[in-house]
């Protein structure tokens, strides 16, 4: 297994903080998404670089193990156990009286410290293994929904690898949000635990509102009369409609909070971003005479007041 610099594939630094990290990770998931990049074979290899990268800097032991251990920091475990293992120590003595030494292999561990580990994990001139327990392989996947979908708390089916399996999507789930399913990756070897599965969210929005984080934006066309007037309208929400008032003379632009009437927060029940709508003033057309002519004595007698 070649070696990969989990933080030059995140374009940070090795000091970098767990905000910095997830900045990284969202902005480089975004640029090279499948969705945005269809039929691109390098921007596709770069998305699962990128969430292999995330899946191991993101977890802050993950981390530690990858900066101590490298390319084998899946295995940190067991190396720790042998380095502190009198009984493995003993073996390796044995070894090493028999010319037989595993020194040499680099990092901050020597030969001495891993003797049946090493010959389990790399091989040697003799044919007997180790029966370690290794950790199964994670797999990555990529589900698809659209914003009304994401808005509800929701079961799906899905298989990977072969198998069905089925999983309940919280409300709020973002666009390239990862979650882990812990257990539903690849099998352990000689009885070591699975590896898990971790489903990247793809969230497609064919709705009139724009999204960002919790809250919801949208545009609303309102009438000359009620905007010079003040009244009533009804306005579309994500889950029905509502009525406001309008004041008089509002202006075009104007923007509006509605509390409460965003998208869910993520794993927080009964909790919602808010809902903000901005105004864009309706110029009638097709005006009758008589219109034409109330219009032009409102403009005289604007024009006299002045």
């Amino acid at each position: 297994m070649d070696y990969i610099d989990y933080y030059k594939t995140l374009d940070v630094t090795k000091a970098a903080t767990e905000a910095e990290i997830k900045k990284a990770y969202r902005k480089l998931a975004r640029k090279y998404h499948p969705d945005l990049n269809p039929n691109d074979k390098e921007a596709e290899k770069k998305f699962k670089e990128i969430n292999e990268a995330n899946e191991v800097l993101s977890n802050p032991e993950n981390r530690k193990k990858y900066d101590k251990y490298g390319k084998d920091w899946k295995h940190a475990d067991e190396f720790e156990k042998a380095r502190y293992d009198p009984n493995q120590q003993q073996q390796q003595y044995s070894r090493q009286q028999s010319g037989q030494d595993f020194s040499g292999f680099g990092g901050d561990f020597s030969g001495s410290d891993f003797s049946e580990f090493f010959n389990s994990m790399y091989g040697s001139g003799r044919s007997s293994r180790s029966q370690s327990k290794y950790r199964g392989q994670d797999f990555n996947a990529e589900l698809q929904l659209d914003l009304a979908s994401a808005y509800t708390t929701h079961k799906q089916s899905l298989t990977v690898n072969g198998k069905n399996i089925r999983i309940t999507i919280p409300a709020g789930v973002e666009n390239g949000q990862v979650i882990k399913i812990p257990g539903h990756g690849g099998a352990g070897v000689n009885g070591g635990p699975n590896g898990d599965l971790y489903i990247t969210f793809s969230i497609s929005n064919n709705s009139d509102f724009k999204r960002e984080g919790n809250n919801l934006y949208s545009n609303v066309d309102l009438d000359l009369y009620t905007a010079i007037l003040g009244g009533e309208i009804s306005i579309k929400t994500f889950d029905g409609k509502v009525k406001i008032k309008v004041p008089a003379e509002t202006q075009t632009g104007t923007k509006v909070k509605l509390k409460g009437k965003g998208f869910p927060v993520y794993k927080k029940e009964n909790q919602f971003g808010d809902l903000y709508v901005t105004y864009n003033l309706k110029i009638p057309t097709k005006l009758s005479e008589k219109e034409k002519e109330l219009f032009a004595e409102l403009s005289k007698l604007r024009n006299h007041e002045q």
